[in-house]
């Protein structure tokens, strides 16, 4: 496909989602879920492996598009020279079924549009057996499990193994396609009506977007964020996923394309307050117990990734039919990271947890014996090597910011334990917090660079020593954070924006060239906030959300080169991290007496 990957917009039913482009076609669609087969793989290869095109047939002569305020609810308004047409895409809440439903709308004159509708499932590699619907109007499509149902009162034809139909919308008129998923093995999904479900799913963002408490001067941008991390939610269990797409690379035409339609530990703090600080505790809690069914077992056996239903074989295995974004191969589905030791997760659970009882909300009665657990397994293993929060593939390392979350951790419990009288040896973590703490200050900081680095023994640089202030363990004006500071800035600074690994590493394996990393960029935002440099926090926090798309979407990563975005979109990461940094700012703003503070400590 040649549209970029910032050209796309989000609808969903927090349950899975759909990428729609500028012009008009979907390229991108997993059913019934997230993590599913995709129906429609056209992003990772050419418009046969799945789509669903709705445009005007003759010359466009002008593109707008749109979300209805406070909703996702996508406009896209195409000009031509015989006149405007509305196509409004937008998938409902769930109900027994999952619709995506296209409404074509008549601005002015009338248009000639055409609709061509490849379906696929298994990505893109199985060709269902489509029929007239026997239930009514419309088309069906089966294989295997899987069924589609695709209802409008357009004549449809097929050629050529495509669905097509050719109309005419005027002025005033309306035109509905409704394409709804169901398992091969019940009834045809009922129909719904397509403008009552307009008003329904109006209704239910607008509804969701007024809990929200943020008021400051960048709501639109957080209300933008707020929608998408809800939008990745998937809604019968309260996991979030780091994307909705799969094997968007981190550098065009590279290796590293990996798939984040899974739930990340790593994301759980940052999650938890980009939610509880906007006013959404009711989702806030619904992440928080999927967190806590997910790791529940044998600490030895937590993942730093689990399925939306907590899954935890996620099996990695190539789709070799696929030819990969704009031939980016291969094309991963699964993520093998999932079996990696990556020792920060024990961190950013116990700090997650320990910020839930700051907030004074409710957590249940084991979560004090599950802590419990996993700190008494910390306390084996927090000196191993691990593969660290970029899940680098080959031998381990002592990784700083690895060993900084178990620093968290310890720190987390013991404060948890002293504050609301909890029982647990404190001796013991008291002793392995402060061992860990030298251990980093003695190996993980350079005194020839004045900064903490990568590893250890390593004169190599990384983005998420950025976070060292954040969680605490040592505060913005040590001489040691403002050195590392200065260091980031002479080394990890692209263009105006923060890479994740040291551009001074030559590895085409463990470092490719690749974009900067959009989160990493605004954590370096924070630790500006937090040393008091709130203008040069506000310029970096301003940069970062100006190469949004029109949309107000974000990647994972941006190459300043190209000036395109890259890896998977849109990024519940970056859109997280948006979050925080605008309540950051927000909070330093209007009490810049204090500093703001990013997690309770």
């Amino acid at each position: 496909m040649s549209s970029r990957i910032e050209d796309y917009g989000l609808i969903g039913d927090c349950e899975t989602a759909a990428l729609v482009g500028r012009g008009g076609s979907i390229d991108w669609l997993c059913w019934p879920a997230f993590d599913s087969d995709a129906c429609f793989a056209a992003l990772l290869g050419t418009p046969r492996n799945g789509r669903w095109l709705i445009a005007p047939a003759g010359e466009i002569t002008r593109i707008e598009r749109r979300y209805w305020d406070d909703t996702l609810i996508l406009e896209t308004r195409f000009e031509t020279e015989s006149g405007a047409v509305a196509l409004i895409d937008f998938m409902p809440p769930r109900g027994n079924a999952s619709d995506v439903v296209r409404l074509v709308r008549g601005i002015s004159g009338r248009v000639k549009l055409r609709m061509e509708l490849v379906i696929r499932f298994g990505f893109g590699a199985d060709i269902p057996w489509v029929k007239k619907n026997p239930d009514g109007p419309g088309l069906l499509a089966i294989s295997g499990q899987d069924m589609t149902v695709l209802r409008t009162p357009v004549e449809t034809r097929g050629e050529n193994l495509t669905t097509v139909a050719d109309f005419e919308v005027g002025e005033g008129e309306t035109i509905p396609f409704v394409l709804t998923y169901g398992p091969s093995h019940l009834p045809v999904p009922a129909p719904i009506d397509p403008e009552a479900a307009l008003q329904d799913t109006r209704d239910f963002w607008t509804e969701w977007c007024g809990h929200c408490s943020y008021h400051g001067s960048h709501r639109a941008l957080v209300m933008r964020s707020l929608i998408t991390l809800k939008a990745l939610t998937y809604a019968p269990t309260g996991g979030i996923v780091a994307a909705p797409t799969a094997s968007l690379p981190e550098k065009l035409g590279g290796a590293r394309n990996w798939d984040y339609r899974f739930c990340w530990l790593r994301d759980a703090t940052f999650t938890l307050l980009a939610l509880m600080n906007s006013g959404y505790t009711e989702e806030a809690a619904a992440w928080y117990n999927w967190l806590l069914r997910a790791v529940a077992g044998a600490p030895v056996n937590m993942q730093i990734m689990y399925g939306i239903m907590g899954q935890r074989r996620l099996l990695e295995w190539e789709a070799g039919w696929l030819p990969g974004y704009e031939g980016a191969s291969p094309v991963r589905v699964g993520n093998a990271a999932h079996a990696q030791l990556q020792l920060d997760v024990y961190g950013e659970l116990i700090d997650a947890i320990h910020q839930w009882r700051v907030a004074k909300l409710k957590l249940g009665e084991e979560s004090w014996a599950l802590e419990c657990a996993v700190l008494q397994h910390l306390a084996d293993v927090w000196d191993k090597p691990d593969h660290g929060i970029w899940e680098r593939r080959g031998e381990g390392k002592h990784y700083v910011s690895s060993k900084v979350m178990t620093w968290v951790a310890f720190d987390r419990g013991i404060k948890s334990a002293e504050r609301f009288g909890f029982k647990a040896p404190l001796v013991k973590w008291r002793v392995l917090r402060d061992a860990i703490h030298r251990d980093v200050c003695e190996k993980g900081f350079d005194r020839a660079l004045n900064s903490f680095v990568e590893s250890y023994g390593s004169k190599l640089l990384d983005a998420s020593i950025l976070l060292l202030p954040a969680v605490g363990f040592l505060p913005p004006s040590d001489p040691r954070v403002r050195g590392t500071l200065a260091a980031i800035e002479r080394h990890m600074i692209r263009d105006g924006f923060v890479l994740r690994h040291d551009p001074r590493e030559v590895s085409d394996e463990t470092q490719p060239i690749e974009g900067a990393f959009l989160a990493c960029s605004l954590w370096l935002a924070d630790a500006y906030v937090l040393a008091g440099q709130i203008d040069r926090a506000q310029a970096l926090f301003d940069r970062v959300v100006a190469i949004a798309n029109d949309l107000g979407l974000l990647a994972e990563e941006f190459d300043t080169a190209v000036c395109r975005q890259t890896g998977n979109f849109p990024q519940a990461l970056t859109h997280i991290a948006l979050i925080n940094t605008a309540h950051n700012l927000s909070d330093a703003k209007a009490a810049a007496e204090k500093p703001a503070v990013q997690r309770s400590q």
